[in-house]
C-alpha cells in the first residue's frame, strides 16, 4: 500500500514538473515572439551571398514561421528552468551531498547546450548551405522557402545542442548507477559507429568533409563523458 501511495506521490510530482516547465516555456515564447523579426536575420545570416530573400507560399506560413522562431528562443530561454525541474525530480534517486551543485548542473547543462547551438550556426551550417545550393543551375533555380530554411536551421541546431549534452547525461546517468567508466569504454567502437551514423543523420549533406565536422567533436564529447563517468564514479563510491 506503500509502495502505491509513494508512486502516485512520485507521479503527481511529475506532472507537476512538467507543467511548471510548459509554463515557462509559453511564457518565454510568448516574450520572444515580440522580437522574432530579429531573430530571423539572425538565422539567415548564415545564408548571407547564398540566398537573397526567403519567400512563402500561403497566408498562415509566415504567422507559423515567427511562432517556430519564438518557440526555439522561448526553449533557450526557459531551460534553466526546465534543467531546474528536472534536477529537483530526479533529485530522490541522487546522493544527498550532490543535491547541493544543482547551480552546477544548470550552468553546464546551458552552457554545454548554448556551446552546440553556436558550433551549428558558425560551424555547420554555413559549409552545409554552400555545398547544398553549389547544385544550382540555369534548369534548377533556388527559390527557398522561408519554411522550410527555418526548418532547417533550427532543426540542426537544436540537435547540435542537445548532442553537447552528453558529458552531463554521462554524469547524472552514472549517478544514478546506470552506466560506468567501464562500461563506456568498452561499448566504445559501437559509440563510434552509433556517432557516424548519427552525425549522418544530423548533417545536411552527404559529403565526408561536413560529416566529419559534427562526427570530430562528437568522438571528442564521447570521449570526455567516460573521464567525467570516471570521476563522478570515483567520488560516488568515496
Amino acid at each position: 500500500m506503500d509502495y502505491k501511495l509513494s508512486l502516485v506521490e512520485h507521479l503527481t510530482e511529475l506532472r507537476q514538473r512538467i507543467i511548471i516547465s510548459l509554463a515557462a516555456l509559453i511564457l518565454a515564447s510568448a516574450v520572444s515572439f515580440s522580437f522574432a523579426s530579429r531573430l530571423l536575420y539572425i538565422l539567415k545570416a548564415p545564408a548571407a551571398g547564398l540566398i537573397q530573400k526567403l519567400v512563402f507560399f500561403s497566408p498562415l506560413e509566415a504567422f507559423m514561421i515567427y511562432m517556430r522562431i519564438a518557440f526555439l528562443s522561448g526553449l533557450v530561454i526557459s531551460m534553466p528552468v526546465i534543467l531546474y525541474q528536472l534536477w529537483v525530480f530526479i533529485g530522490p534517486a541522487i546522493q544527498e551531498k550532490f543535491k547541493r551543485h544543482i547551480v552546477y548542473f544548470i550552468f553546464f547543462s546551458s552552457f554545454s547546450f548554448a556551446i552546440g547551438c553556436f558550433f551549428a550556426y558558425f560551424v555547420i551550417i554555413p559549409p552545409g548551405l554552400k555545398f547544398l545550393l553549389s547544385f544550382a543551375n540555369q534548369e534548377l533555380v533556388p527559390l527557398i522557402s522561408a519554411d522550410k530554411y527555418i526548418s532547417f536551421v533550427t532543426g540542426l541546431i537544436a540537435c547540435t545542442g542537445i548532442v553537447f549534452q552528453m558529458p552531463i547525461l554521462s554524469f547524472l546517468l552514472t549517478k544514478l548507477g546506470v552506466i560506468n567508466a567501464a562500461f563506456l569504454r568498452k561499448k566504445y567502437k559501437y559509440a563510434v559507429i552509433g556517432i557516424f551514423i548519427a552525425a549522418a543523420i544530423i548533417t545536411p549533406t552527404t559529403d565526408t568533409f561536413n560529416m566529419l565536422i559534427m562526427a570530430g567533436p562528437m568522438l571528442f564529447l564521447y570521449e570526455i563523458s567516460i573521464w567525467v563517468s570516471f570521476f563522478a564514479g570515483n567520488k560516488k563510491r568515496s
